[in-house]
């Protein structure tokens, strides 16, 4: 019987008999490959997996950077090459298959036999990825091989692509890219963190100067900023980076106050002609008060002529309920308003209904003079016809009994008796006076006269008024 051998054949009579002194040489290796050989099925499945043996490859650990071999990032290995995994096995087949006999690899990166580095991190961002080594090769590595979608745009070099300094300052706006500090803005869900330099923002601000380089300067990397809101804050930061003015209707008092807080008045001035080339009636009581709010007389001022050339459509608008009442002091103490006397006082009225519900007061005549305070005594009531006040002021509640008597012996009794009230006639803008004819129809109507002489003869009884100016010849 004979016996297969890797190298030679040897029968089973010579089993016991010695070798010759010149077959013992080369039954050595032959012997050692016959005991390292794998099993015949463990040689079936690598044969399955690998269609073809790997060429013979030079010397491992010569290593080639920058050029456009197959690895992500122009590194490759000159080990030999493993097959692929098969399909299924994933990243840890594909691991095992490369890192059989791989060479020892210099810190930060892992190199294996396929010709690749791998990220030292398990992904692109790692000190040894394929960016890092893209760096590392200048950026004229290949594009080739498994990684390179994982491949990014380095950052080193934007430089070169921004020929201006505008240019450049534009790029680091709300960037990560060389950022040393960072905000956090807003309240509750809607807060941001938005990245910024600190040299910049000292460059276009003296608040930020102070901040960062007073001497109270804030160490601090992360500043909250709960009193700004996110987009007027970017809107700040576009204009201290690259002069660009970003403002609409929606943000435009946001960032007029943003840009008020941290000291850029060329920004509050664009805000400011912003809000000018869009004042109209509808909105002149609303940027009246935000005017006043954040000391702009210039924009006060063209908000106040706007609403005394359209007084009716301006108090008519929705905006008028919600101006504070300083700002309803100041409107009242106008001369120049061009609407008549009580639909003001209609307007007025409806001001204090609102504010007793913003107060949480019930909507009663007696807390709507409350909340009026100084505002009621600003009423021209005199100026109104005896019908128009009868009508309205005389049954509204607001006005306390004595008040109501007064102002009606003012409107029918001569001498006229002293009122609370101003009788001083507003004038419109175009230079006339407005004219009121306050007896017109009390001298031609002596019954009406007769009726409101019992009206307050009535009045007087009620609240105990001297009666000197209710003996009038036509109510006897």
């Amino acid at each position: 019987m004979r016996r297969c051998c890797p190298a030679l054949c040897i029968s089973s009579s010579s089993r016991g008999a010695a070798r010759p002194a010149a077959i013992a040489p080369l039954l050595l290796p032959a012997a050692a490959a016959a005991v390292s050989r794998p099993p015949p099925l463990l040689v079936l499945l690598l044969l399955q997996r690998r269609p073809a043996p790997p060429a013979p490859a030079p010397p491992p650990h010569k290593m080639a950077a920058g050029g456009s071999g197959g690895g992500p990032g122009g590194l490759s290995s000159s080990g030999p090459q493993p097959p692929p995994p098969p399909p299924g096995n994933g990243a840890a087949a594909a691991a095992a298959a490369c890192t059989n006999g791989a060479p020892s690899s210099p810190p930060g990166l892992t190199y294996n036999q396929c010709g690749a580095a791998n990220p030292a991190a398990g992904g692109g961002g790692g000190a040894g990825g394929p960016a890092a080594a893209a760096a590392a090769a200048g950026g004229a590595g290949g594009a080739g091989g498994p990684g390179g979608a994982l491949q990014r745009e380095p950052v080193y070099n934007w430089q070169a692509t921004k020929p201006t300094v505008q240019e450049r300052f534009a790029f680091l706006f709300n960037n990560e890219v060389l950022s040393d500090v960072h905000f956090l803005v807003g309240k509750g869900r809607g807060s941001q963190r938005i990245p910024a330099h600190r040299f910049v923002l000292a460059v276009g601000s003296a608040v930020f100067d102070a901040m960062f380089n007073g001497g109270m300067a804030t160490t601090s990397t992360e500043i909250e900023l709960p009193d700004v809101e996110p987009a007027a804050f970017l809107a700040l930061l576009k204009f201290l980076y690259s002069d660009e003015v970003q403002i609409g209707p929606e943000t435009v008092m946001t960032t007029l106050y943003t840009a008020k807080k941290y000291a850029v008045p060329a920004l509050e001035a664009h805000c400011v002609e912003f809000l000018k080339k869009n004042l109209r009636a509808d909105n002149a009581f609303m940027l009246l008060t935000q005017a006043r709010l954040f000391d702009e007389p210039q924009l006060a001022s063209l908000c106040l002529e706007n609403i005394d050339k359209n007084t009716s459509d301006a108090i008519n608008a929705e905006g008028f309920t919600d101006i504070d009442l300083d700002t309803l002091v100041a409107v009242l103490e106008r001369d120049t308003l061009g609407i008549r006397e009580v639909r003001l006082f209609n307007a007025v009225v409806r001001w204090s209904e609102a504010e007793c519900q913003r107060q949480q007061l019930q909507v009663i005549p007696e807390n709507k003079r409350k909340v009026l305070g100084k505002a009621l005594s600003l009423i021209r009531f005199p100026l109104m016809t005896i019908e128009e006040f009868a009508a309205g002021p005389a049954q509204s509640g607001i006005l306390t009994d004595r008040e109501v008597v007064s102002l009606f012996l003012h409107f029918t009794v001569n001498p006229k008796p002293r009122v609370e009230f101003i009788d001083r006639p507003r004038c419109c803008l175009r230079g006339k006076e407005c004219s009121i004819s306050r007896f017109q129809q009390v001298l031609s109507k002596q019954k009406d006269i007769c009726s409101w002489v019992w009206i307050i003869r009535i009045h007087t009884w009620a609240n105990g008024l001297p009666s000197k100016y209710t003996d009038h010849p036509h109510g006897q």
